[in-house]
């Protein structure tokens, strides 16, 4: 299988200084996820938790909610040019007997790429796929999942200690789960943001654990809409991040019900749709 970090020479330049050194960078390749044998999608992802990032993928497209859905996960024959070994680039998503397979067309396949997932989407409408896992406690009086700011606050250096692949590389996205109480669940790294939460879902997934109903979504960058489809899609109730998230991505949080958190930075945050499960300081 691929490699999660590569060296490659550079000539690194420090304080007027020429030197020759080798650099270690994050890995990224293509990978081409089938369902029942026929081509769906293809990501540019870091290699490592493949068939979770498959199955993710899956569930943020609507198309499987529990691991009964699935009948097999298995790398495909993706050989080198030339007849090599092979690349384990392909995986191949078989349904279970019963489970309905949407239908793959030119519109309905998708290209993604490590920044954006959406790309080859035949309109946003597409995307606002009905969740199985419907976002609940939206009442102030009944929430189900209600988080101290505070505890909010302490996530980011968590996700960052956890971190491993990025000490070396400085070049990856993270995505975390943690509990309501602030215990990290799970934590995946990969050079697409949404690779990296696709990976946590998955999983989620094959584990059982679906909906992930009283989970918190931490991620290392932005919050874009795709994000808060893939945490809608996994019946998460609180999305947070540590950068900017997009108006679009707001509207999706606000129609849903999703909590969702953004320029998460120490003490300071900024609370976009959801207020009732976060207990905020006193106001001022």
């Amino acid at each position: 299988m691929g490699r999660v970090t590569e060296r490659r020479r550079t000539i690194r330049i420090r304080d007027g200084a020429v030197a020759v050194r080798p650099d270690t960078l994050v890995a990224e390749e293509p990978m081409e996820i089938r369902l029942n044998g026929r081509p769906l999608a293809i990501t540019m992802r870091t290699p490592g938790d493949d068939f979770a990032l498959a199955v993710g993928f899956l569930v943020s497209e609507g198309v499987i909610g529990a691991a009964e859905d699935i009948r097999s996960v298995v790398y495909c024959a993706g050989a080198e040019p030339g007849g090599g070994a092979n690349t384990y680039n392909v995986v191949d998503v078989q349904l279970a007997p019963g489970v309905p397979v949407p239908d793959i067309t030119l519109e309905r396949n998708v290209y993604t790429t490590s920044s954006c997932g959406l790309c080859g989407k035949a309109s946003l409408d597409a995307v606002r796929t009905a969740t199985r896992f419907p976002i609940t406690g939206r009442s102030p009086s009944t929430p189900a999942l209600r988080v101290e700011s505070a505890l909010l606050a302490r996530l980011p250096e968590r996700l960052r200690a956890a971190q491993r692949v990025f000490d070396k590389t400085g070049g990856l996205h993270a995505a975390a789960l943690f509990s309501a109480d602030g215990e990290m669940l799970d934590v995946r790294e990969d050079v697409g943001r949404h690779n990296a939460v696709d990976k946590l879902v998955g999983r989620a997934l094959r584990e059982g654990l679906l909906p992930l109903s009283r989970a918190i979504l931490l991620v290392s960058g932005r919050a874009s809409f795709e994000l808060a489809q893939k945490a809608v899609m996994a019946g998460i109730p609180v999305l947070a991040a540590v950068s900017a998230p997009s108006s679009l991505a707001v509207d999706l949080a606000l129609e849903s019900g999703l909590t969702l958190v953004g320029f998460l930075r120490g003490p300071d945050m900024n609370v976009y749709a959801g207020e009732e499960r976060v207990a905020l300081p006193s106001r001022v």
